[in-house]
């Protein structure tokens, strides 16, 4: 997690993993890392076009106030269009670059304590988590739990009040496992409240 650690910054940002929730809306952390990510991948003139065109010319978003949702699915939609990709795949390389972006802020300082391997990372995600809640008094934060482990797998099961973020958690997945020096195929399948992630650690080729 070395590199989490050196990308920290002054500033306040985000939460460590998926975007909080806060009275069906989502706090405008999600926006900043969508802000960044479009920034990127797309340049300054490309995201105040798709923000004028979803009549958010001149929006600020701040990461301690919240947005609606659908606001935040609309700022998701247009950079999908933007990139040719639907929004399973937008929220599956947002969720890849939340971890760079929750690394470079004071946050960062709550990551770079969760563990040192992925395994103790991911055990540690729901105390991390409520380490944090004192800063985002309303939100919803998500809840983590390694139910299996060994092998060439770890099985995590995923709960949330929300839908349609599992996409985002298996980028996250994928980012965070890369940062620990481990290769793996991140998949889901949906649960009731959530998801259940496999990450499978690939085989070496004969």
């Amino acid at each position: 997690m070395k590199e989490l650690r050196d990308r920290q910054s002054a500033g306040a940002g985000p939460a460590p993993l998926a975007g909080p929730v806060a009275g069906g809306a989502m706090y405008g952390m999600i926006h900043q890392a969508a802000r960044d990510f479009a920034l990127s991948r797309l340049g300054p003139e490309q995201w105040e076009g798709l923000l004028e065109t979803g009549g958010l010319s001149g929006r600020q978003f701040i990461g301690v106030e919240y947005y609606s949702d659908e606001e935040t699915m609309r700022i998701v939609s247009l950079i999908g269009d933007r990139l040719g990709l639907d929004m399973t795949e937008t929220f599956r390389q947002l969720g890849g670059a939340w971890v760079d972006f929750a690394g470079a802020s004071t946050y960062g300082r709550v990551l770079q304590m969760a563990g040192d391997d992925l395994e103790t990372f991911l055990s540690n995600l729901d105390r991390m988590h409520a380490s944090i809640k004192s800063n985002m008094p309303k939100a919803a934060l998500p809840g983590f739990e390694v139910v299996s482990s060994g092998g060439d797998a770890i099985r995590v099961q995923y709960r949330s009040e929300r839908r349609g973020l599992a996409p985002f958690v298996q980028g996250i997945l994928a980012s965070v496992a890369q940062r620990f020096g481990e290769t793996l195929d991140v998949s889901y399948v949906e649960t009731e409240g959530g998801a259940l992630f496999t990450l499978a650690r690939r085989r070496a080729a004969a």
